[in-house]
């Protein structure tokens, strides 16, 4: 495993005023999976860790600024780059949303179970075990975000409009109304009823599945948003008062459900 720090997140993060002065910012692999980490102040323990999952388009600076915002919060965070095997980190922006649906295709259930297990094995060496650990997802993510919440026992998983409700993303990933019942964790899904890739019938169904899981589920469905609503670099789909909402709930998840250490 090589450490280094990751020069190009940390300016643009600067560039784009995300990365606060007191978070550090850096890039490891493990098992040849690139890993971007960004951590409080040696001076601030995290109260644990979180998994951060890309949507489509990759590690982006908005990607970047929700890890940065995690940490700010207290979280160690975790965000495996999901398109190392195709050689880069992020489509290219000029490409837009269009760019990044081929780049997903190549993606496969096998790989991506290799990700994020590397990243949460990154977090049991520093030190947070499965009840100090959870994960979040935009997107693609949050659809990986359930998935993994069907693997693994950790503390909380938090889907931000994960897609493939009920028709399967990639091979190995079961459609989510298939997989939430199966659900080992409590899980916070956020999605937005203006949704041109998943259907109100779809979140319906969604919020049911969970709910049969046993685990401690919710799902908040936004009337005003569509999808990527969260993402504040897209001007056309950023919904700032839903996002807002979202993010708060998000953060009282984690601190409902993650064992502090």
């Amino acid at each position: 495993m090589t450490t280094g720090t990751n020069d190009a997140t940390s300016s643009q993060s600067h560039r784009n005023g995300t990365l606060k002065s007191h978070l550090r910012a850096e890039v490891t692999r493990r098992d040849s999976v690139p890993l971007t980490i960004v951590a409080p102040a040696a001076d601030d323990p995290p109260r644990g860790g979180v998994v951060v999952v890309q949507d489509a388009r990759g590690i982006t600076p908005y990607l970047v600024s929700v890890c940065d915002r995690l940490a700010g919060a207290g979280w160690l965070t975790v965000a495996p780059h999901l398109y190392h095997r195709d050689g880069f980190d992020e489509v290219d922006p000029a490409g837009g949303w269009p760019g990044a649906v081929p780049a997903m295709e190549t993606l496969t259930g096998t790989g991506i179970d290799a990700d994020v297990d590397a990243a949460l094995t990154h977090l049991a060496d520093s030190g947070f075990d499965a009840g100090q650990s959870a994960i979040v997802g935009f997107c693609m993510g949050g659809t990986v975000a359930l998935h993994t919440a069907t693997r693994h026992p950790l503390a909380a998983a938090v889907s931000f409009y994960g897609g493939g409700v009920s028709t399967p993303y990639w091979p190995g990933v079961p459609p989510l109304v298939e997989a939430a019942p199966a659900l080992r964790v409590p899980w916070l899904g956020l999605y937005g009823e203006q949704d041109a890739l998943i259907s109100a019938d779809e979140i319906a169904a969604l919020r049911a599945a969970a709910a049969r899981s046993g685990a401690p589920t919710e799902l908040v469905s936004y009337p005003d948003a569509g999808h990527a609503f969260h993402s504040d670099d897209r001007e056309a789909v950023y919904r700032p008062v839903a996002a807002a909402d979202a993010w708060s709930r998000a953060l009282a998840f984690l601190d409902e459900h993650v064992r502090p250490r």
